[in-house]
């Protein structure tokens, strides 16, 4: 015998997914998406290096052996910690920019006329983050020249409930903050350009409520299984 009531316990498992996160994005699309994210030459390439936090640097200062050092960490705040002188700001600034501060803080304290050199020992490494409907969510180190698609790989592709023509992609340049969204199918087959990601990059991925609702509905078919006869 079947049971006349089945679709409606379908249809309220289907229900549930009503609560789950969706993503309202108001960012541009198409054309304006790929314009709000433009790589310039000056972008992928500055023309000057800018400290960063997770870079290492050796701070030299002429026949003063005391002041000087080597490998010093910029932290996550943006600051180096040096002998004598104590912590001082880095992030963004170029490293003869640094090394000016540095002396201007050594006339002012303790030496005449101090001469110093910043030297960067080991960037820090190139990464952006993936996050949203991925399998594997997470920051990842990058090589110049990479794309979306490699960030997808990066994070081993989007989940099944992934909202494919959701992605976003989040850049801040010179302090101010710019986003995109794309559509990730489109990209896969070739129809339009797979944008290029930069290293501080932000990715999201949408969550579809279709998609989940359909995942939601795959999970109760077992139950529904057992019910249909008896």
């Amino acid at each position: 015998m079947i049971i006349r009531h089945i679709p409606l316990i379908a249809l309220a498992a289907l229900g549930v997914t009503g609560c789950q996160r969706t993503v309202a994005s108001h960012l541009p699309t198409d054309d304006a998406a790929y314009t709000a994210i433009a790589v310039t030459p000056e972008i992928a390439r500055p023309s000057t290096y800018t400290l960063r936090p997770g870079d290492r640097i050796d701070v030299n200062v002429f026949k003063e052996a005391e002041f000087s050092a080597s490998k010093m960490l910029v932290d996550q705040s943006g600051n180096v910690t040096l002998p004598l002188i104590g912590t001082m700001r880095a992030e963004g600034m170029s490293a003869d920019d640094f090394a000016r501060a540095v002396e201007s803080k050594l006339a002012a304290t303790y030496l005449r006329s101090p001469r110093v050199s910043v030297l960067i020992d080991t960037p820090a490494l190139a990464s952006i983050s993936v996050e949203g409907e991925v399998k594997q969510p997470g920051v990842y180190e990058v090589a110049p020249g990479s794309t979306l698609l490699t960030a997808m790989a990066l994070a081993r592709s989007p989940s099944d409930v992934a909202k494919l023509d959701e992605v976003m992609i989040f850049r801040t340049v010179n302090g101010e903050r710019f986003g995109g969204r794309f559509d990730l199918a489109a990209i896969r087959a070739g129809r339009v350009p797979d944008p290029q990601i930069l290293p501080g990059d932000s990715i999201v991925v949408g969550y579809s409520q279709a998609r989940g609702m359909f995942q939601d509905f795959l999970k109760t078919t077992p139950l529904l299984n057992v019910l249909v006869r008896y």
